[in-house]
């Protein structure tokens, strides 16, 4: 087959797109789009495993992808090794490239979607695990209610993980607490909610209505993993008041948190909207915080330059909104 340079000129109303492209007739066609985006994602997460997940596809349909692209080139595009995995000068060149038609395949789609007033598809979300749990389900209610042929996926992860997922191109959107700026990333803020300790119904500090840090001294806390934005934020807190306790547990998620508080293996200091059931229920006390800074901010990332679906940016116009 040969290859020629292609220019490629869509105008659909006031939109124009041009890409200039020297591949051939070959990679334009549905399954070669397919195959370019699998080849990016494994040049982006640098893992077949990783890759094939995203894809819904075996390890060995990835490896068979990229096979096929080196034999099209008649070029090696990946250096594959146990240790290390780089992507040789002839696949820098392709993931390059691939980007653009991509991005130029996915904003031709969306467009058209734009134009015949079409909101479907799928959303895949990944976030935290407080706020996937606590904050997130009202406004999926809310969107699947006006837009019930969108498929909305969530999948609960670590904080890391999130940002891992968004520039891995695992998840659309990542749902965060003290969203962090990076170069290859938007954030979106959505809002912060009141930071507040949590304890036994039994416990001295049950009786209390607000409390300052420093009441806090020398109890046992049940905290959240000091590498985690809210276990960094909340240590912060305490040495800013000079308090110190006693780390008693450490996990990386609310629920076994407010589990542990349960059994009163210590007090706690966790967002308020985690622990609604809790305080229905009896069996967590909840006392205010009686300090400045003690809100916890929680936004929306995703990936610089991605191409968002008319149903993506309608979720997203809608997590600005106060419910």
């Amino acid at each position: 087959m040969s290859r020629f340079g292609l220019v490629l000129e869509v105008r659909l109303g006031r939109w124009t797109r041009k890409v200039d492209f020297c591949l051939s007739v070959w990679l334009i066609k549905y399954m070669q789009i397919e195959s370019l985006k699998i080849f990016c994602d494994l040049a982006e997460t640098k893992s077949f495993t990783r890759t094939a997940e995203i894809n819904g596809v075996t390890q060995s349909a990835v490896s068979q992808q990229i096979s096929a692209l080196e034999r099209h080139f008649g070029a090696r595009m990946v250096e594959r090794s146990r240790k290390n995995f780089r992507l040789t000068a002839e696949g820098q060149v392709l993931y390059e490239f691939s980007k653009q038609i991509i991005q130029t395949y996915e904003g031709l789609h969306a467009k058209i979607q734009e134009l015949r007033d079409i909101i479907c598809g799928t959303i895949r979300i990944s976030a935290i695990y407080s706020i996937g749990l606590h904050n997130l389900p009202p406004y999926i209610r809310r969107f699947m209610q006006a837009h019930p042929t969108v498929n909305v996926l969530v999948e609960y992860r670590g904080a890391h993980q999130v940002y891992s997922d968004v520039l891995g191109n695992a998840a659309d959107f990542g749902l965060v607490a003290y969203p962090q700026r990076e170069p290859q990333l938007e954030v979106v803020h959505v809002g912060k909610e009141p930071l507040v300790l949590i304890c036994h119904p039994q416990h001295p500090l049950a009786r209390r209505k607000q409390i300052k840090l420093k009441d806090m001294s020398g109890m046992k806390l049940v905290c959240f993993e000091g590498t985690s934005p809210t276990g960094a934020a909340i240590d912060r807190l305490l040495r800013a008041r000079k308090v110190k306790v006693e780390r008693a547990m450490e996990f990386d998620n609310v629920e076994t948190i407010k589990r542990a508080v349960e059994i009163d293996a210590g007090v706690a200091i966790v967002p308020l909207s985690t622990v609604t059931q809790e305080l229905e229920k009896h069996t967590l006390a909840v006392v205010q915080l009686d300090e400045k800074g003690t809100e916890r901010p929680w936004g929306v990332i995703y990936k610089r330059n991605k191409v968002l679906s008319p149903a993506m940016k309608s979720f997203l116009e809608l997590l600005k909104k106060p419910l």
